[in-house]
């Protein structure tokens, strides 16, 4: 799970400052404010430890990649090659803690986070260059162990720690390489010491964290009258939602079971969706089945109430091929993943946008098989809606106040600025800003004059006819 993000110069984002990321995050702001920049830097990580080539960096994107940014000058603060792309991100590393142990010395280091710092400078063919690669290894939010792997005056590149003593190899004292893309420090640097081998663990574990993003986008595919599948198990719901379906069979033919929470009941993962989406109040039933026996094609088939008749998917409002994608991939993606998502509520009813805040508190608190998932969801949404239900879920305490994280982004000038927002235990912005959701006292006040001039111009025109007559 991520824990915290940190970006400097990156878009719209001179600074971000440091963006503490909790189970649930949700990012309210304007259009075109930088809510979407936070997303698009992590999918470029994750894409970059994809990417088969270790020598670039950063992978910017190509018409196949997860995100396509462009030119790193059109991904720098201002497009200024002169600014350097600063990143912090830190993780829980799930399972056992992670550990660094010094053979020579014999001194251990153990920790249950790991951060890494990177700065990318261009170079002289405007290409990003790692300048400063820095590890630090946490227990219990308090430092163990940082590493530090940067350039000198003259961009040789050198290995540094106040904690740890790397030793060199006996003979000539090699330089060290670039390191493989932005996160690893090559075997050939490694090999160059001692006792430097447990840094690729860190790298190691770097990429398992980045892989654990997914990512739903704001526009989702169309429903179809017959999908597809053969057997296999998608990765994820795709960034449309095009594998939605898939993901559902594939998840129920491995007899996944889901619950929303401790001591809760475990249900089959197509009745588990199937009844989250009658308790949004979309539809009274939902089914995914085959059209026809021993085929590879399926139908999806719904109810809207109860005495009405099944049709398929197509034939109903679009909300449920909207909503769909989100509902399955918070519940489909593996244990300790993390889910970026975009706009969630588009094309929904209010109603449905509120519910859908009761979904994602579920989704972060819900177990497979009796384990815990350690889901996250950082969420860009403009639902004023999905913001009352959460603040009333911590009030009534079916959610922890840390364990929701709020920001709202506003433009400042070329800038981006981010507030987080503080609620308190009974659910209440202690800092709510200025027009969060539009200026609606402005509106009220303009609603209530605007009544009030036109019934003075009735009541004259009332007296005007009686004096007529």
């Amino acid at each position: 799970m991520l824990t915290s993000l940190h970006m400097k110069n990156f878009k719209a984002w001179k600074d971000t400052g440091p963006i503490k990321l909790a189970p649930l995050t949700v990012i309210f702001g304007a259009n075109s404010a930088g809510k979407s920049s936070l997303g698009h830097l992590l999918l470029a990580l994750k894409q970059t430890t994809l990417s088969a080539d270790r020598k670039r960096p950063l992978h910017l994107g190509d018409d196949n990649a997860l995100i396509d940014l462009g030119t790193f000058a059109e991904c720098l603060h201002n497009h200024d090659l002169q600014n350097a792309l600063e990143f912090e991100l830190g993780w829980k590393t799930p399972g056992k803690e992670l550990e660094a142990r010094d053979p020579l010395s014999k001194k251990k280091f153990a920790g249950d986070e790991l951060k890494i710092s990177v700065t990318l400078s261009a170079d002289a063919k405007q290409q990003p260059r790692v300048d400063k690669l820095t590890y630090q290894l946490l227990s219990k939010s308090v430092g163990q162990l940082a590493v530090n792997y940067s350039r000198d005056e003259k961009g040789k590149l050198e290995i540094e720690s106040n904690e740890y003593k790397f030793v060199r190899n006996t003979g000539r004292s090699w330089p060290l390489d670039e390191p493989d893309k932005f996160y690893r420090i090559s075997d050939q640097s490694r090999a160059r010491f001692q006792n430097a081998e447990f840094l690729s663990d860190f790298a190691l574990n770097t990429e398992a964290a980045l892989k654990s993003i997914y990512y739903l986008g704001p526009l989702r595919e169309h429903p179809k009258r017959i999908y597809s599948w053969s057997g296999e198990t998608p990765e994820s719901v795709g960034q449309k939602g095009e594998f939605a379906v898939a993901a559902i069979l594939a998840a129920s033919a491995q007899d996944r079971k889901l619950n929303r929470g401790p001591k809760k009941h475990l249900t089959r993962f197509d009745a588990f969706i199937a009844q989250w989406l009658k308790d949004l109040g979309i539809i009274e039933s939902f089914e995914v089945k085959p059209v026809a026996e021993g085929r590879k094609e399926y139908e999806v088939v719904v109810k809207t109430h109860a005495t009405a008749s099944k049709v398929k998917i197509t034939d109903v409002g679009f909300g449920v091929s909207q909503v769909l994608p989100a509902l399955v991939q918070v519940f489909y993606c593996p244990p300790n993943s993390t889910i970026l998502m975009e706009q969630p509520e588009i094309h929904l009813h209010p109603q449905v946008q509120a519910e859908l805040a009761d979904v994602f508190i579920s989704a972060t608190q819900a177990r497979e098989n009796t384990k815990e998932r350690n889901v996250q969801l950082i969420v860009e949404s403009h639902s004023e809606h999905f913001l009352n239900r959460l603040q009333r879920r911590i009030a009534e305490g079916a959610v922890a106040p840390e364990d929701v994280a709020v920001y709202f982004c506003r433009r400042a000038g070329s800038a981006t600025e981010l507030e987080p927002l503080r609620l308190n235990m009974f659910g209440e912005i202690e800092n709510w800003p200025e027009n969060f959701f539009g200026d609606e006292m402005a509106d009220i006040a303009g609603r209530t004059l605007a009544a009030m001039q036109r019934k003075k111009e009735l009541a004259k025109e009332a007296a005007n006819d009686a004096g007529s007559h």
